[in-house]
């Protein structure tokens, strides 16, 4: 007895006991007394369910991750409206202040800054002084961001707050001292006096 499977050309050959051993040529096979045939399609239909379930695997895997901070650093103007060097400290006429922001990948991120004062005379701790934001596009990898006051900055001490996708991600404080011709007005009230003598009394001839 012999059961065929698809169409090919099969060839017989008798063995020693009167065995039968079927040789199988074409695109299909062909089956000659399959003892586990029942085993083998359930076999068949195991992997294939494996493979359906690896595939989302895969395609998730090939997502990109998500942009982070790798550096942050702040910089003069370099006298050409762009940032300069970085710097760690400022003057209060260096207007304005370049905040740089490089990530570690180019995907498209929201980058959100806070210019903070943290310690500065005559204004509240923890006032946003400034506030910027930029979404970056495909292939980005850079934000700068400027921060201006109205006039010079006042001396203190800052700080910048960055977010990513309105999550914090990294800060940076710094200080803002005062320029080297400026005079401090408590000293500049008391001015240097020299004492006149009492005028000489005259007396009158009677």
């Amino acid at each position: 007895m012999r059961r065929q499977i698809a169409s090919g050309k099969t060839d017989y050959i008798t063995a020693r006991g009167g065995a039968t051993i079927s040789s199988v040529r074409g695109s299909k096979y062909c089956l000659d007394r399959w003892p586990n045939y029942g085993a083998l399609m359930k076999a068949l239909i195991f992997i294939a369910c494996l493979a359906l379930f690896a595939i989302p695997t895969f395609a998730q895997s090939d997502v990109p991750a998500a942009p982070t901070v790798e550096e942050i650093y702040l910089a003069r103007d370099n006298g050409e409206g762009k940032a300069g060097e970085q710097v760690n400290e400022f003057r209060t006429n260096d207007v304005p202040i370049y905040c740089v922001v490089l990530l570690d990948a180019g995907g498209k991120v929201t980058v959100k800054m806070n210019f903070v004062a943290v310690n500065v005379s005559g204004v509240k701790a923890e006032t946003k002084v400034v506030t910027a934001s930029y979404t970056t596009k495909a292939g980005q990898n850079r934000v700068n961001f400027t921060g201006t006051p109205e006039g010079k900055w006042t001396p203190g001490r800052y700080r910048v707050d960055l977010f990513l996708d309105g999550k914090p991600a990294k800060n940076l404080e710094f200080d803002i001292k005062s320029s080297g011709g400026a005079v401090n007005s408590a000293v500049s009230g008391f001015q240097p006096t020299t004492p006149r003598p009492k005028p000489k009394s005259t007396k009158r001839p009677n």
